[in-house]
């Protein structure tokens, strides 16, 4: 007896089933223009006269028509509208969906606002320059030279043990006990004496020359604790497509090889001119002494980036930095003539660059032209910071004074003191003006009428150093070996002090072995956390970016901090030898300078007084490039 399989109906309704059919099929034509109620009824008897294993794959071929693909169905604007939500990581998930959905996730529209909210840019003078190539293709130190590092002096006596030799002035003297401290108003007041000095630059070729105008690929600008200010997007790049995708991404691949510390280190060196027409005369390519400041900067017209430095030779150097530039690494201008001391800071932007001298004096030089615009002489010491912006030039010296004059006729506007000790640096955030100084406080003025607004006092545990501004945020690097990343407005922030860092953190589950990073304070109750391989030594330098803070130290180190936690990033100690006494970064190198230097002798040449072989020193400044084999051309620091 055989025993059919059940197919889950019975005969009676199988026989049912097919007269259905027979009589269907005979009005098939007139189905065809049914309503959508009868041709469900026919598609039910189709179905209902198969096995059920050819239900079964029916169902799996009709199960992608069952799923509506809702995103996809909508006009381009409003999935556009709803994919601007998700974040980049959603939007490389979404274009790996379906085709569809590929061409929506990569739209200029979605990550051209996500490159706007972190500050990135195109270089739009590296496309105008592409454009043009391819229409023309178409078609030595003096000895009464004192040794001013750029610091000032500390308010305490004890500020001043063993962090330097004795015969260098580096701003950290002692106070004397007779305390002839002068507690001057806090309120602005306008200079009595303005001193203007008019010298015209040599008339050497290496200091007459204004940049090369040429087109070319290049890098744009920094950001340093001077401002940074960017050439204007041009009126024609709306009507071009960028690929904001391939912005962003490449944003992203430079941080990750930050966070793994991915670099290749180079240097810049100075290299005497060693012929023996020149042997004993003072031609170099460098600098011939110890570098203090420095400062990236980019021609807007051209995308052209070069480094600024200023030096204890009493010279400020231009050199070129460009990956594409076949003169890197080469000192393209010679600025010199006006100081008579080391130059300890400098500041570029607007076309101009200003220094601060030992000598008391402030500079202003127009790079197009390659003139001197003017000199002040207020300052009764050492000039230690200048920064300006577009509206204003602000100085700060030894003599515990900050001067601020209008930009660019350097007409003197306020006198601001206060301060008990040197003010070591200043910094500009709009109408804010900022001072750190070694009384251990740092002060916030309002620069459109000089007045003082708020004082932070022992806002580290020893004098202030270096800071860098950009409200609310303010960071500050001290000669306790001590960071502050601060919130001027909510007094909140991370130190790489335990005693200084109130970075809010969960209390509850803290763990309690003296390795934790964290603990609570048995005094205050306060949870302090400790910062891994913090500074060994006064911390010189600080500059912040949106992502990362760069300090550099005493202790011959450069050091890379989370802006957000605090947490080391990257710790570049194999490059200085010495003190470090500035950095600067933009987002595919970090560069630093120092007092480090490298001890060469030249093979086969000999001094013709003395007849000893020659020898020299070569001032170093680092570059710690993590754009290594990417093309960055198109990214505007």
């Amino acid at each position: 007896m055989v025993t059919c399989s059940d197919e889950g109906f019975t005969d009676d309704e199988r026989m049912e089933v097919q007269k259905n059919l027979l009589s269907t099929s005979a009005g098939r034509d007139e189905l065809l223009g049914a309503s959508a109620q009868e041709r469900e009824e026919l598609a039910y008897a189709l179905l209902a006269s198969l096995p059920r294993s050819r239900v079964a794959n029916i169902q799996r071929r009709i199960a992608p028509l069952l799923q509506l693909d809702i995103v996809g169905l909508l006009p381009t604007e409003v999935a556009l509208q709803i994919l601007s939500h998700l974040s980049w990581q959603s939007l490389i998930s979404c274009s790996t969906v379906n085709r569809k959905w590929h061409v929506l996730a990569i739209d200029p529209a979605l990550w051209r606002p996500l490159c706007q909210l972190k500050g990135w840019e195109w270089n739009v003078s590296h496309i105008r320059s592409r454009e043009f190539e391819l229409d023309k293709m178409s078609i030595v130190d003096d000895p009464e030279d004192s040794d001013d590092e750029g610091m000032g002096d500390e308010e305490d006596a004890h500020a001043s043990t063993s962090l330097i030799a004795p015969r260098d002035d580096s701003g950290y003297m002692t106070v004397s006990s007779s305390g002839w401290f002068s507690f001057a108003s806090r309120g602005p007041s306008t200079p009595s004496r303005t001193t203007l000095l008019s010298p015209a630059l040599p008339s050497d070729s290496s200091a007459s020359k204004s940049p090369s105008r040429t087109p070319r690929k290049s890098k744009a600008l920094a950001r340093h604790s001077a401002p940074a200010i960017l050439p204007a997007v041009d009126p024609c790049s709306s009507s071009r497509q960028y690929d904001y995708k391939l912005l962003y991404l490449t944003h992203v691949r430079l941080q990750n090889r930050v966070r793994d510390s991915s670099y290749r280190l180079s240097f810049l060196q100075s290299r005497p001119n060693l012929s023996p027409l020149t042997i004993g005369g003072p031609s170099t390519v460098g600098h011939n002494n110890t570098i203090y400041c420095l400062q990236l900067y980019t021609y807007p017209e051209t995308g052209e980036q070069v480094l600024f430095t200023g030096s204890k030779d009493r010279t400020i150097r231009e050199w070129c930095v460009g990956k594409e530039d076949e003169r890197y690494g080469n000192v393209k201008r010679v600025i010199e003539g006006l100081h008579e001391s080391s130059v300890l800071s400098l500041c570029v932007g607007h076309g101009y660059i200003a220094s601060g001298s030992s000598d008391h004096r402030v500079g202003l030089w127009d790079l197009e032209r390659g003139e001197l615009c003017g000199a002040l002489l207020d300052h009764e010491d050492s000039v230690l910071c200048v920064r300006f912006d577009g509206t204003r030039l602000v100085s700060c010296s030894k003599d515990r004074t900050v001067r601020v004059y209008s930009f660019p006729s350097l007409e003197p506007q306020f006198l601001l003191q206060g301060h008990r000790a040197a003010v070591n640096a200043v910094s500009i955030c709009d109408n804010l003006i900022a001072s750190a100084s070694g009384d251990r406080s740092m002060r916030i003025w309002d620069g459109d009428t000089g007045a003082l607004l708020r004082i932070f006092e022992n806002h580290h545990s020893r004098g202030l150093a270096s800071i860098d501004f950009k409200y609310p945020m303010i960071l500050s690097g001290s000669s306790d070996k001590h960071l502050r990343f601060f919130n001027i407005v909510t007094s909140q922030g991370w130190s790489t002090s335990p005693n200084l860092d109130n970075t809010p953190v969960e209390v509850a589950g803290l763990p309690s072995s003296p390795q934790s990073p964290t603990r609570i304070c048995d005094a205050c109750g306060n949870v302090r956390r400790r910062r891994d391989n913090p500074h060994s030594d006064l911390v010189r330098s600080v500059a912040f970016g949106d992502e990362f803070v760069v300090s550099g130290s005493y202790d011959s180190t450069v050091k890379v901090w989370g802006r957000k936690t605090g947490a080391l990033v990257a710790d570049l100690s194999n490059g200085h030898s010495g003190r470090i006494f500035c950095v600067g970064f933009d987002h595919t190198k970090i560069v630093s300078c120092g007092e480090d230097q490298v001890r060469r002798f030249a093979r086969g040449c000999t001094d013709k007084k003395s007849g000893a072989d020659c020898s020299f020193s070569l001032q170093r400044i680092c570059i710690w490039d993590f754009s290594h084999g990417i093309d960055t051309s198109f990214i505007k620091l």
